[in-house]
């Protein structure tokens, strides 16, 4: 049984939000391999289910904290005891400010590099080591007006919302990637593919939501 948590923050204001992409990705994953509805629990929504790997099947658990990013742990660790699950089978989607746009890569503990949701599952959990695949939203451009809080909470530009579908596809593949071959395999192969500009694919939740959500309101509290 793997924990794919996906991170966010909850409402329709901050949809489609650059920080919002675990979500995005997770409610790809969960359309894409037809499991269950979402419904309220953990603090989050979640889902359960199983995925088809070749011959294989997998148990999976999908959260989406809704507590706010800064305090995503407070879902997390109940869900893990819940179903039982070890720091090492939980698998964290989120938007990385290291990582350039359209990259998309896997990482197996280390610090929170001041993402608060990575650091509050951090103080939740006690450890850091579970999985994170970790997806490329880069940093502010030169003469942008504001600080990283302000960059997060803004809603991907029209040239990145064209790709986004594409990016959110390749996060799913690394996490399938991770179910199939284990992680030193699958950060293996994800970690030395030479990157590529992702291509644009036939329109999934990721890009539906980035394509309606509206402006985005500044709340420094939820970064």
């Amino acid at each position: 049984m793997f924990l794919v948590v996906g991170l966010g923050n909850p409402g329709r204001q901050y949809e489609g939000n650059r920080h919002n992409v675990g979500f995005m990705a997770v409610d790809d994953l969960r359309s894409s391999e037809g499991l269950p509805d979402f419904k309220e629990k953990f603090s989050g929504v979640y889902s359960r289910g199983d995925i088809a790997l070749g011959s294989a099947r997998e148990s999976v658990a999908l959260l989406k904290p809704l507590t706010f990013m800064n305090l995503s742990g407070d879902s997390v660790q109940p869900a893990m005891a819940f179903l039982k699950v070890v720091p090492g089978d939980v698998i964290v989607v989120h938007d990385e400010l290291d990582i350039p746009f359209g990259e998309v890569r896997l990482k197996f503990g280390g610090g929170h590099a001041g993402h608060n949701g990575l650091r509050s599952i951090i103080n939740r959990l006690g450890t850091p080591d579970f999985l994170r695949v970790r997806i490329g939203i880069g940093r502010p451009p030169a003469g942008f007006k504001g600080d990283v809080a302000d960059y997060v909470l803004q809603n991907f530009d029209a040239m990145e919302r064209v790709e986004l579908s594409g990016v959110v596809r390749r996060a799913l593949d690394a996490t399938r990637c991770i179910l199939v071959e284990g992680k030193s395999a699958a950060m293996n192969a994800v970690n030395t593919t030479k990157p590529r500009r992702p291509q644009t694919l036939a329109k999934g939740p990721a890009a539906k939501l980035a394509e309606s959500a509206p402006d985005p309101k500044k709340a420094p509290p939820s970064s």
